[in-house]
């Protein structure tokens, strides 16, 4: 007999639930829209009416003066090729690392493995702190060197607790058949594991994609040749101070309007926009895999 299912009424209580949550994410996407709106808006805006009007969501005339002066900014531009360089070097060492530590991680029959991973999450709520890590950075002699911007943040701790988890989660019958047919540890992470894995790798991947393309600080710290400034350091000038040293004659000053500053805010901003849309779908379910089993 073919039963039917009748659909639940919906109590006064779920309606309330409903309406919190879709208020609460409506205020929260209008947090993130709006400042957005208004980057967008004054970046093709002429100076003139910036000045006169302030900040505003809807542009009254439309000028791209300030798109045409920073592209024509080699300070900018260049700044912008290291950026990319860091990110993609950054990220995809950082995904090597974070896999071949989580491996071996995964295993419960390795030894001190208890005391590995608490280890790994105290580097998560303790750092040696700012002047040592200078020290440290020194005496290694990654000072002005293109690699202070990948070693020192080769891997984090989440990212590696993440990981560990998902390749938990796989059935180790795939393992010790990759194995009877004569598979060596590399050969089950990137021809079983890896293949398997494509969730949380692209978790970890956007986020030390994220993490590269924003950093600034270690550019401040540890770099003071202009040849090797990051985007996100001359933009913390730009926005700053309104300028920013030209790298060509290393005295002359360029003078930016506001205008300019939120063109340079909407171009920095293009690649992880672009990136952001092709990984999202494995991103909740790399999350949600990774952290449920411990």
């Amino acid at each position: 007999m073919e039963t039917v299912r009748r659909k639940r009424k919906r109590s006064g209580e779920d309606w309330f639930v409903d309406i919190v949550a879709y208020g609460f994410a409506g205020l929260l996407s209008l947090s993130i829209l709006l400042p957005f709106m208004q980057v967008v808006t004054i970046s093709m805006s002429p100076a003139s009416v910036v000045n006169q009007t302030g900040f505003h969501m809807i542009p009254t005339k439309f000028d791209f003066s300030g798109y045409e002066q920073i592209a024509t900014d080699p300070n900018f531009w260049h700044s912008y090729l290291n950026t990319i360089i860091r990110t993609v070097l950054g990220t995809a060492s950082g995904v090597l690392v974070t896999m071949l530590t989580a491996y071996p991680l995964a295993k419960t029959n390795l030894p001190y493995r208890r005391g590995l991973m608490m280890f790994v999450v105290f580097t998560m709520y303790f750092s040696g702190g700012m002047i040592p890590k200078y020290l440290l950075v020194k005496s290694l002699g990654l000072t002005n060197n293109f690699l202070v911007y990948i070693l020192p943040c080769l891997i984090t701790g989440f990212a590696l607790i993440i990981t560990r988890n998902f390749f938990m989660s796989i059935p180790p019958a795939l393992e010790e058949s990759a194995k009877i047919d004569g598979a060596t540890n590399l050969d089950v992470l990137f021809k079983v594991y890896l293949p398997l894995s494509t969730p949380v790798v692209a978790t970890i991947s956007l986020w030390y994609c994220v993490q590269h393309w924003n950093s600034w600080m270690d550019n401040m710290l540890y770099v003071t040749e202009k040849s090797k400034y990051v985007l996100q350091y001359v933009l913390q000038t730009i926005l700053t101070n309104g300028q920013t040293a030209d790298m060509e004659a290393m005295t002359d000053i360029v003078i930016h309007t506001e205008t300019m500053k939120m063109a340079a805010l909407v171009l920095s901003l293009i690649p992880i926009v672009c990136t952001y849309p092709f990984l999202q779908k494995y991103f909740v379910k790399g999350m949600i895999v990774g952290s449920v089993k411990g």
